[in-house]
């Protein structure tokens, strides 16, 4: 049996974080955190904090809460990617940040997919949209943060990857 060496033991700890959050994705697809689930936590807090809101407006609000918790978590997961993508490489390259939506939007159909297995969960071409879309903004911040950090950056000419470059 071959021992791992020193560049693949760096490789795999550069993947550990994606996964871990991938794991945490999938769980979070389960009937675990399905609407129902949440509700029971999530309405009698939100009841807390606006005690005069309807029970529609109770609702609305979950509903946007879960919404906005899809459009993160793919936003963390895109945002991870990167790292492990361009490896020891420094910046921000358009060819990692097309991988890194790429993973981030394949992850997301097949979370969408596992869903429509789950009988409290329904799958959706709408979450896996809105999941891509928190994916790009990351990588679209990502790509302004080392545009900016470029420009005002006292590095020397090759310590410094240009943006948006290959």
């Amino acid at each position: 049996m071959e021992a791992v060496t020193e560049p693949q033991s760096r490789r795999l700890t550069l993947w550990l974080p994606v996964i871990a959050w991938a794991l945490l994705m999938s769980w979070a697809s389960t009937d675990a955190l399905s609407a129902s689930h949440t509700s029971r936590y999530i309405v009698p807090a939100l009841h807390w904090l606006f005690p005069q809101a309807s029970a529609e407006t109770l609702d609305r609000l979950h509903f946007l809460i879960r919404k906005s918790a899809h459009f993160m978590e793919y936003f963390l997961f895109s945002f991870l990617l990167l790292r492990p993508i361009r490896g020891e490489q420094r910046g921000w390259r358009i060819r990692w940040a097309i991988a890194a939506l790429a993973m981030a939007a394949a992850y997301s159909a097949l979370d969408e997919f596992h869903q429509s297995f789950v009988p409290s969960r329904t799958a959706s071409p709408w979450d896996s949209l809105l999941d891509t879309t928190g994916a790009a903004t990351a990588q679209f911040l990502l790509w302004l943060w080392f545009r900016f950090r470029s420009r005002n950056s006292i590095e020397s000419p090759e310590d410094a990857a240009p943006a948006g470059r290959d």
